[in-house]
């Protein structure tokens, strides 16, 4: 069996065994795609770029019409034809969770904790529960009632939060480590009691299971670009998955067998090989509609790390340094 044949008997099995929602994969698409060139695509190559995945040109006008319900996307016509944007909000939603994706693993961390303080008195019952949805979305765990915890967190996203639920004059916001020769518990032992980590280290076992065979078919080098798409869609769309039930936790509070690097690694690695081939296929699908669809913005090429700059023909040249693009689309 050749490599090329390899890649598409994955791509048919990955397409059975378990077909991802329409809804959910152009959430995806949207984000690791669309995004980085300009963020609007026209209905006929968006009903183009999901049709390999199964998707029917009515179930792709189905989930837009709730995506711009629901605020993601607003709709333009042009004629008889439609267009669809990611709103600006949607945009920095979007930011916001492919950072988590994309960004590289961890740096070394201090020892040093973030808490919430909260009576929940003062927090009104019908926000409880979202606010604790939003907080374990951000990677907190709760220690005891009212006291919820994480050692690394994006403290930037803080501030909005508590302004979202109007709780400034409701928690405190407060650092901790442990206080040496005090006797008591250290405060990593609250890992196992406040994250459900089980959970997660199943579903990054499952996403290596599943994509380490990928990686060598990859590694031979024969994907089309259309194989090369569908595949870096799929990644992506698994490893998101994933990452968004992650706490973040630093990794010398994990178990040393922890597999979280390591599916970051396999994604990375994978996505760098499909990079290529994959982009040049989605701007022919975009160009069909719009010859002026625009090349990727160049924070596309930091992400893991860097990629590398992508040409239009599939092949890599060096990547700038980091430094030099913005980290806050997706």
């Amino acid at each position: 069996m050749t490599e090329k044949a390899t890649a598409a008997a994955w791509i048919a099995a990955q397409k059975n065994a378990e077909p991802p929602r329409a809804k959910s994969l152009l959430m995806t698409l949207f984000g690791d795609a669309i995004a980085p060139h300009g963020g609007t695509i026209w209905l006929g190559s968006l009903i183009e770029l999901m049709a390999p995945f199964g998707v029917s040109d009515r179930l792709v006008r189905t989930s837009v019409f709730r995506l711009t319900e629901e605020g993601w996307l607003a709709a333009a016509r042009n004629g008889r034809r439609s267009a669809y944007s990611i709103t600006d909000d949607a945009l920095k939603r979007f930011g916001k969770a492919y950072r988590r994706v994309y960004a590289p693993l961890e740096p070394a961390w201090d020892g040093q904790w973030v808490l919430l303080l909260a009576t929940h008195a003062d927090i009104a019952p019908s926000e409880r529960t979202l606010f604790r949805k939003q907080l374990a979305w951000e990677g907190f765990g709760m220690m005891a009632p009212g006291v919820y915890a994480h050692p690394a967190p994006d403290e930037d996203a803080i501030p909005g939060l508590l302004e979202r639920f109007g709780l400034q004059e409701q928690l405190f916001v407060v650092t901790a480590r442990d206080l040496p020769g005090a006797g008591g518990k250290p405060l990593r032992e609250a890992v196992g009691e406040a994250w459900a980590l089980d959970e997660v280290r199943d579903g990054y076992l499952r996403f290596i299971e599943r994509f380490a065979p990928l990686a060598r078919i990859v590694d031979g080098g024969a994907v089309s670009p259309e194989q090369a798409f569908r595949i870096r869609t799929l990644l992506i769309h698994a490893f998101r998955r994933v990452q968004l039930h992650d706490p973040k936790l630093p990794s010398s509070l994990l178990p040393g067998d922890w597999p979280g690097n390591a599916s970051y690694a396999l994604c990375r690695d994978i996505y760098r090989k499909v990079c290529g081939p994959a982009e040049e296929w989605l701007l022919a699908a975009l160009r069909r509609e719009d010859a002026n669809a625009a090349e990727a913005a160049p924070y596309f090429y930091e992400r893991f790390g860097g990629l590398g700059q992508a040409t239009a023909a599939g092949a890599v040249s060096p990547q700038a340094s980091s430094a030099s693009a913005p980290l806050s689309p997706p």
